[in-house]
């Protein structure tokens, strides 16, 4: 996930005298860049994960600095140095519990530390760290596309990873994903970043095969439960115009079973997009996991005609609405009172066309070995 604001003050607290100030639930964001902010013109280009680090020159007022902390959260900038002493002695308190609110990271260094040094320190293990996840997130695709030739992939990732740990694969998407230009496509994928909290280095975050991906590495299920949905949480918070879409595979042991997890996660993605659901779980979509997984769409689309034929041609023809009917009939497991009441149509009349209905298919639909590929078929038909 980058060099992040924990790495940051992990190196800092004793060598720059930093201290975290406000927003440390925001400990996790990664850094794409630093930036010296003295007046907010720069922040129009920021494109998200930026560090800004100011002396307080054009600041020195608290309306100016709220100013500065809100353009920096509405561009989900990585978080604020403030270099205390001179300009800025002291922090007023609503704007300390203003950070916290937006979990955004503030944090400050006294006056007698050289903001050069500072600077040129974290560029430098930036430009590192953002090297080593490339090659992780190489080895990660590799894991994927090449399950079997192991040898290669977890000798790149054995410095990162617990190999024989658990891994669970999250995919994100949104309307148009993939019709982004590259630059619009990165800066969506910074504030995503920026709103994924507690993920550090026990994860990894890229773009692959038209959605977002995060891979975690031994993070228990309800820690991750935590993470997407308060990602979800802030993301409709901070942009309610672009609605995110969040599959999330199964918790698979060992790296060699990525692969497996990747799919299931792509499942569940699918069908969160299609139903226009925030975040869901390939292991709570019931009977969709088995069709989801499904490549062939020739054959779903065979086996959610052919049971339906007679009644899809009798519709057609005499404008009918039996298909509706049946499947109703199959949701409220055989309940005529309960079809009646959903359809608005007299008890009598669905009596009616249940019997047409079973003449049609010639079945009774007594048994559920009769039922289940008429209810394969109506489930096909909602994916």
């Amino acid at each position: 996930m980058g060099f992040t604001i924990q790495d940051m003050m992990l190196i800092s607290q004793e060598q720059y005298k930093m201290q975290f100030i406000a927003g440390e639930q925001g400990w996790s964001n990664s850094i794409s860049w630093v930036h010296m902010v003295e007046d907010t013109v720069i922040i129009r280009y920021f494109w998200g994960k930026e560090l800004a680090v100011t002396t307080g020159l054009g600041f020195d007022t608290t309306e100016k600095l709220q100013k500065l902390i809100e353009d920096l959260i509405r561009r989900h900038a990585a978080g604020l140095i403030i270099n205390t002493g001179n300009y800025i002695s002291e922090i007023p308190r609503h704007l300390i519990d203003y950070c916290n609110e937006n979990d955004f990271p503030l944090l400050t260094i006294p006056w007698e530390i050289h903001l050069t040094d500072v600077i040129k320190d974290f560029s430098i293990r930036i430009f590192m760290q953002g090297t080593a996840d490339k090659e992780i997130s190489g080895a990660l695709i590799q894991a994927i596309e090449q399950p079997a030739n192991q040898e290669e992939y977890r000798q790149k990732l054995l410095p990162y990873f617990d190999e024989d740990g658990t891994f669970q694969v999250v995919l994100i998407t949104t309307d148009r994903l993939d019709e982004m230009d590259t630059v619009e496509r990165q800066k969506l994928s910074y504030r995503v970043q920026v709103y994924l909290e507690q993920i550090t280095h026990n994860g990894n975050f890229m773009y692959y095969d038209s959605n977002f991906m995060l891979v975690v590495n031994d993070i228990t299920e309800e820690v991750l439960d935590e993470i997407v949905t308060g990602m979800v949480r802030r993301a409709k918070r901070r942009m309610p115009e672009t609605p995110l879409y969040v599959g999330v595979g199964s918790c698979m042991t060992d790296i060699s079973n990525l692969h497996t997890g990747y799919s299931r996660a792509r499942a569940a993605v699918q069908m969160a997009k299609k139903r226009k659901q925030d975040l869901l779980y390939f292991d709570k979509m019931g009977l969709y996991r088995l069709l989801y997984m499904v490549d062939d769409s020739r054959l779903l689309k065979e086996m959610s005609e052919e049971p339906l034929k007679p009644l899809l041609e009798y519709d057609r023809k005499h404008n009918a609405n039996y298909v509706d009917t049946l499947e109703l009939y199959l949701k409220h497991n055989g309940s005529i009172q309960a079809v009646s009441e959903e359809m608005f149509t007299h008890r009598n009349t669905v009596i009616y066309r249940m019997n047409k209905i079973k003449e049609l298919l010639g079945t009774n639909l007594e048994q559920t070995e009769e039922r289940i590929p008429y209810q394969i078929a109506y489930h096909i038909r909602a994916m």
